[in-house]
């Protein structure tokens, strides 16, 4: 049998984990008083059971101390019983922004500010953080990427580790992303907004990445970017890292960044254990 515990911050999106995992054929249970949990166990455990495939959802209350469920679960694993644990993460500000969007109360904190629940909970929460088999951070994933990223872990089975690689490409004169960790300045290729043709597509155009890409430099960029990721992210990996964004920047962020961001998603595409996905910041601003 396959036990998953998962858990993590409120609003960090243990509930649509859930729901992805009772898609792909596991027996869901959220909110289970804790008394219950050693028991429920030992029933779906059992030889005649049926119940392949189990995910029991753990979550900070106010009515019930969470070094309760903790014990209980050091408990099981004393017993023998195995399980795996998904821990749901997101940053504080995304978790702020997040519950003003549904008006709802912390749970630690139903009549103060949503910040102090929020960092209660942190603390609560670092224990079982550290010991988490997985974990996946939905501060800018989309559902379709965490689905990815459930069904590679938990369908495909593939080996995991918790960093998810974000390539993005921006423009210079539209200002550096914040979250960016490595910036890449493209803007020693030629500028393909000067040739009429060109100007007005963007590095998602076979025209504008045909004309890019045939300066030797570009592929010599990539290839010698790539050379310096293959020893940094699994570098990365063992420190606990668990974002990284690769800042590609042209001019306008359109044309040459748009391009070479393109072809390092490709060159980097299924060559992990990593998540790996790739936005366009600036593809559709005004020229």
């Amino acid at each position: 049998m396959r036990f998953v515990i998962v858990t993590g911050m409120s609003g960090g999106g243990k509930s649509t984990a859930l729901r992805m995992l009772e898609d792909v054929g596991f027996y869901c249970v959220d909110n289970l008083p804790v008394p219950l949990i050693e028991k429920f166990v030992e029933l779906i455990a059992m030889p005649n059971s049926e119940v392949g495939k189990v995910a029991l959802g753990l979550d900070v209350r106010a009515d019930q101390p969470f070094e309760d469920a903790q014990k209980v679960l050091e408990k099981l694993k004393e017993n023998g019983y195995s399980f795996e644990i998904l821990f749901m993460e997101a940053s504080d500000q995304v978790l702020l922004k997040r519950y003003k969007e549904t008006r709802r109360m912390h749970p630690l904190s139903p009549d103060g500010r949503v910040e102090d629940g929020i960092l209660k909970e942190r603390k609560i929460l670092q224990d079982i953080r550290s010991k988490a088999d997985y974990v996946i951070d939905t501060s800018k994933l989309l559902t379709r990427e965490l689905k990815e990223e459930i069904d590679r872990i938990f369908v495909k089975n593939e080996e995991y580790n918790s960093l998810m690689i974000t390539i993005l490409s921006f423009g210079f004169k539209h200002g550096i992303p914040a979250d960016a960790d490595l910036v890449f300045d493209v803007r020693f290729l030629p500028n393909p907004f000067y040739i009429d043709e060109l100007k007005y597509k963007t590095g998602n155009d076979k025209e504008v990445q045909d004309y890019v890409m045939s300066f030797p430099e570009a592929e010599t960029f990539i290839d010698k970017l790539c050379d310096m990721l293959s020893f940094l992210i699994p570098n990365y990996v063992k420190e606990g890292k668990y974002q990284l964004v690769i800042g590609i920047g042209c001019t306008g962020g359109k044309h040459r960044s748009v391009t070479l961001a393109n072809r390092l998603y490709s060159r980097l595409k299924n060559k992990g254990n990593y998540g790996l996905k790739i936005a366009h910041r600036d593809v559709g601003q005004g020229i």
